[in-house]
């Protein structure tokens, strides 16, 4: 049984996160990823979704390096056929600030400057009450498993953002050629569809894609209960980490 949950969340706090560099400009992008929806939702590593991963890969209580491990923090994911889309800006504003740092050494050398210019950098972020909206597609009721938060965690700030679900109760599982004019994971969906066109959305760890056109690709219809806008999106997606 498939069930297709519509969110949106409003943010609380400015979110920022580094999308791309230009020299000293780091830039958010309003989009967020849908592997950081997955962990800020708590998905992952989940005894409550039965997610749970290896001791070795723990994510709930301790991480002993820095480094991403998607593909085992995902993978318990797809065995529980839970699937989150990236969120999609509905409505946003950007704002821009300035940030400045110094050598805190306790002891340091008196030298030379060759420049009197001070370290300085700026941070591009999306401002308190943007909202944004994502889709969650799962095999079962995860309502019912346990709650998911009103409240997540979003960015390098860990901002503060409400989120509100719906539950899509009618749609029709259908064939054809179809547009998604919002966000997706290209190794998410090319691997079962047909992808035309589509554009690219520069961001780390895997570019997006968006207004993408499928070919003859299976699709859930639904009309959105927020703006009773119609959509068509890609059926049978997962999470993949290798093209």
């Amino acid at each position: 049984m498939t069930i297709i949950y519509c969110c949106q969340l409003e943010l609380h706090d400015s979110v920022y996160f580094a999308t791309r560099e230009i020299g000293r400009l780091y830039e958010t992008e309003p989009v967020i990823h849908n592997y950081a929806l997955c962990y800020a939702l708590g998905l992952v590593d989940s005894e409550i979704y039965a997610t749970t991963v290896a001791q070795e890969d723990s994510y709930r209580y301790f991480c002993p390096e820095q480094v991403p491990k998607y593909e085992e923090h995902l993978t318990p994911l797809n065995n529980q056929g839970i699937y989150v889309t990236p969120a999609h800006s509905i409505n946003h504003t950007s704002v821009l600030n300035t940030w400045k740092y110094a050598n805190n050494n306790y002891h340091v050398e008196m030298e030379k400057t060759q420049k009197n210019i001070p370290s300085f950098g700026r941070a591009k972020e999306i401002a308190p009450e943007s909202q944004f909206e994502f889709f969650i597609i799962s095999q079962k009721d995860i309502e019912l498993k346990g709650k998911l938060p009103k409240w997540i965690r979003l960015g390098k700030w860990m901002s503060k953002a409400e989120v509100e679900i719906h539950q899509i109760t009618k749609f029709e599982l259908k064939t054809n050629d179809f547009t998604f004019p919002h966000p997706l994971n290209p190794l998410d969906v090319m691997f079962t569809h047909q992808v035309v066109s589509y554009d690219v959305i520069n961001m780390p760890p895997v570019s997006l894609i968006q207004n993408v056109t499928i070919r003859k690709g299976e699709f859930y219809q639904f009309e959105n209960p927020f703006n009773s806008e119609k959509l068509r999106i890609p059926a049978k997606m997962e999470y993949r980490f290798k093209g």
